[in-house]
């Protein structure tokens, strides 16, 4: 099999079990979000395993999946905050995924750095719901609560949750497995 159609079947795997790992949720919390079984870290494997490029491509099509299996009609009154609201729910949220690699990439003990740039990304991802919560779904908050404070109780917990979950399995995936290797390149080149 040529190396682009592994990487770009390997990445199709890892897509649909990202996607199947989302729709596993641990917790569901009522004012809507929930925290899955990880689902984050196959796209952040895919980081680890290849070019940022690939990675990005990756996450940018997971982005897609995500709008495509769970969007909800947004309040807003302009096509402007529509389409902040799909940069900053979908695209930039889980596209930040991709960047884990270039962040563990810099850590000499692999678990540690996996670790690490999943925590980054997830941190980035809740600082894009953060803002879209402030920006688009403000219009929930309770009366008399500043909507950054509403954002940050609503979207805080699950991202919290994600992170933890997210960041361990990824830890304890690269202490087991060489992904390096399982991606065709040598660990002496990651």
């Amino acid at each position: 099999m040529k190396p682009t159609t592994r990487k770009l079947t390997r990445s199709a795997l890892m897509l649909a079990l990202a996607l199947l790992l989302s729709m596993i949720k641990f917790y569901h919390f009522p004012n809507g979000g929930s925290i899955t079984a990880a689902s984050m870290a196959p796209i952040i494997i895919i980081s680890l395993m290849y070019d940022t490029r690939w990675a990005l491509f990756t996450s940018f099509a997971y982005s897609l999946l995500q709008m495509l299996e769970g969007f909800y009609p947004p309040p807003v009154q302009s096509f402007g905050m529509f389409v902040a609201l799909i940069l900053l729910d979908y695209v930039v949220a889980f596209g930040v995924l991709g960047l884990a690699g270039p962040v563990a990439r810099r850590f000499q003990k692999k678990p540690l750095g996996a670790a690490v740039g999943s925590i980054v990304v997830v941190f980035c991802r809740f600082f894009c719901s953060f803002l879209s919560g402030i920006i688009v779904w403000g219009s929930y908050a309770p009366e008399g609560t500043p909507v950054w404070i509403y954002s940050l109780t609503v979207n805080g917990p699950i991202m919290i949750g994600e992170m933890i979950t997210t960041s361990v399995v990824v830890a304890l995936l690269v202490k087991f497995i060489d992904f390096q290797k399982l991606a065709g390149k040598s660990s002496a080149a990651a």
